[in-house]
């Protein structure tokens, strides 16, 4: 009897065709979810009966409950080599080996980018505005050069952020507590004497931390009012780093120019979530990691981790 797989999160019902799964199909039946499980319940009941689950980055947490309801899963896949949802305790407790794959930091540098340009330009009014018998030209474009990108965290993502910033012909200013002046001089960035004086001095301000004790909450109504009446905001990091209601106020204020998000306290984002009816805020679905190449790498080397796990020698064990 062949072994059951979910892949669940497959929200743009692409998980069985971007890769080949013919080296598990053999002795493993694969069925794909398309809708968000929202609560341990949803997810105890739809992964009833399944040896396998595959999940996308941290969509569905899987609590110590959530295993103890699934008494047949023996191997958890994750997409990426870290995740903060996953009980690993409970996991190793009931006999579920988890183990992940690769993800590269390339889809979201370019979706940073994307957000930014999109606020800078108007890109979304705009054309919106073309489509729909709107008022030719109704916002007057921020610039790039000369003015100055303020990093949070100059990490793989933000370096990368940094170098595009600076072949934009921008003045790149980073900081984050451990910060030091050899990785700024690395990257081609000035480092920051403080959070305080990043945040005013900059034109656009992009988060690329870690979510941790120390990140929570870090940029707060006390921190966005330090920002230029005419600077902007964008985070495609996590979503408690910046505190979303104090960010919502200084755009129905008006206190900052724009900002953009991809990530948000509760995903997907309910119907009636105001940040879907804030002014000034460019917000996109949380598509920083979602590219083909990405899912190329994560479907594949699930599929891997799969095979090497039905061989009895798994690979990329996480916890």
């Amino acid at each position: 009897m062949k072994l059951r797989c979910a892949v669940i999160e497959d929200f743009q019902s692409v998980a069985t065709t971007v890769v080949d799964w013919s080296p598990v199909t053999d002795d493993v039946e694969i069925v794909t979810f398309t809708e968000h499980l929202a609560t341990v319940d949803e997810a105890a009941t739809a992964l009833d009966g399944f040896d396998i689950v595959v999940t996308l980055r941290e969509r569905v947490p899987f609590p110590a409950e959530l295993f103890a309801r699934l008494p047949r899963l023996r191997l958890l896949v994750a997409s990426g080599m870290r995740n903060s949802v996953i009980d690993f305790v409970a996991a190793r407790r009931h006999g579920v080996e988890v183990c992940g794959t690769a993800s590269s930091s390339t889809p979201p540098v370019e979706l940073t980018w994307a957000l930014l340009l999109g606020l800078a330009r108007g890109i979304v009014p705009e054309a919106t505005a073309l489509r729909t018998g709107g008022p030719w030209q109704s916002t007057l474009g921020a610039d790039l050069h000369g003015r100055t990108l303020g990093l949070l965290g100059l990490g793989k993502i933000g370096g990368r952020v940094a170098q595009v910033g600076l072949a934009f012909g921008m003045n790149v200013v980073a900081w984050s507590r451990n910060l030091t002046k050899e990785r700024t001089d690395e990257v081609g960035a000035t480092l920051a004497a403080s959070k305080d004086e990043l945040l005013a001095g900059s034109d656009f301000v992009s988060v690329h931390l870690a979510l941790g004790e120390r990140t929570r909450g870090l940029i707060g109504a006390a921190e966005l009012a330090r920002m230029r009446p005419t600077a902007y905001l964008i985070n495609t990091s996590r979503a408690a780093i910046v505190d979303t209601d104090a960010l919502l106020a200084a755009l129905d204020a008006g206190t900052i120019a724009g900002a953009a998000t991809d990530v948000f306290d509760v995903e997907p984002l309910p119907a009636d979530d105001p940040v879907r009816s804030t002014p000034r805020l460019l917000a996109t679905p949380h598509l920083g990691y979602v590219s083909r190449a990405n899912y190329e790498t994560y479907y594949g080397q699930a599929v891997e981790d799969i095979r090497a796990f039905l061989d009895g020698q798994p690979v990329r064990r996480l916890g």
